[in-house]
């Protein structure tokens, strides 16, 4: 009997079952996010629907007790398996006190934690990769064994800090990961007017690292290429592009409406190759997920979601006053 995929990656049946839980949390948190926006009860989403196989596979392949990961806004799938709950990411989207993230300072997306080893993103995008280059500098000169993995939007990769990150991470042979979430849209601008190449890593050629464009609706080629980029990291052999091809299914964020520049058809094409759809499909084909077992699975996620929406909602703002901190020398 031919061996069965996960297996020849060295992933148990139960990796596989935790990468398929984790990626449903984030797709029902990210669903409840929305009907709570909706219901005006929180101001924005901007979601991981699509994703999250890209996301989870990823994250799965790195040291979730050591390596540094400086996340794009739509990720957390990665954030979720390096530790976050899903009771903080609730805090987050309502903006409470308690919100790890910043203390309800900044919108949802920008995640951090000091613990966890999530270094905070900001705004302006692509910030975050000479971030990654710096952190894995540090590292090296420290002498410690870390990768560091760092993710962003196709459209950020003609950003100039892609390139300038790209290039000293390459010449100084930097223990970097970056991955390009490729969604097909930068907000509205489809990637045939963003890109003149074919594949958003036919760029990595021009900083001497290797390139590779990935299936970003299976779980397993993105672990695949992952872990053999933070492997070849860790024998000092420098940094890799990964490009994650998917689609986005939602609009850009809760404020975008998506109608305007593209067809319900496309989008409903794109549902038909939903991460979380395929992937069930595989584990039950190979005898690692029932129907009953699925069931059981997405209700103890409709319950963890139910309760961190309860715990969230519930929570206490910060103090007005709390505006002044972190601002000026205490």
């Amino acid at each position: 009997m031919a061996e069965i995929r996960h297996e020849q990656l060295g992933l148990t049946n139960e990796d596989v079952l935790h990468m398929y839980k984790t990626m449903l949390l984030a797709r029902k948190i990210d669903e409840r996010m929305w009907l709570l926006n909706r219901a005006g009860k929180i101001p924005f989403v901007i979601s991981c629907q699509g994703q999250e196989a890209a996301q989870v596979g990823a994250a799965m392949a790195l040291d979730n007790e050591k390596d540094y990961v400086l996340p794009y806004y739509r990720d957390m799938g990665v954030v979720l398996q390096f530790g976050m709950t899903a009771k903080e990411l609730m805090l987050s989207g309502f903006a409470k006190a308690e919100d790890p993230n910043s203390g309800g300072r900044q919108m949802p997306g920008h995640f951090g934690s000091k613990r966890l080893r999530i270094v905070t993103g900001s705004s302006p995008v692509t910030t975050q990769v000479p971030h990654a280059v710096g952190i894995a500098l540090g590292g090296r000169m420290e002498g410690n064994d870390i990768v560091t993995f760092t993710t962003f939007g196709e459209g950020s990769s003609n950003q100039g800090d892609f390139h300038e990150g790209a290039n000293f991470a390459s010449v100084h042979k930097l223990p970097v990961i970056f991955m390009c979430e490729n969604n097909k849209y930068a907000i509205s601008v489809p990637i045939s007017k963003q890109l003149a190449c074919k594949n958003v890593s036919d760029r990595a050629i021009g900083y001497g690292m290797p390139g590779v464009t990935v299936d970003g609706n299976d779980p397993l080629a993105v672990y695949e290429a992952v872990k053999e980029a933070a492997d070849r990291g860790r024998r000092g052999e420098g940094p890799t592009l990964i490009e994650t091809v998917a689609y986005r299914l939602t609009p850009h964020s809760s404020d975008d409406d998506d109608r305007a520049y593209r067809t319900r058809e496309e989008v409903e094409e794109a549902k038909a190759k939903d991460p979380i759809y395929t992937f069930t499909v595989y584990l039950k084909e190979n005898g690692v997920l029932t129907d009953e077992l699925e069931k059981q699975i997405t209700e103890e996620i409709q319950k963890e979601v139910d309760e961190a929406t309860e715990y969230a909602e519930n929570a206490k703002y910060a103090d007005a006053e709390s505006a002044l901190l972190h601002v000026y020398a205490e």
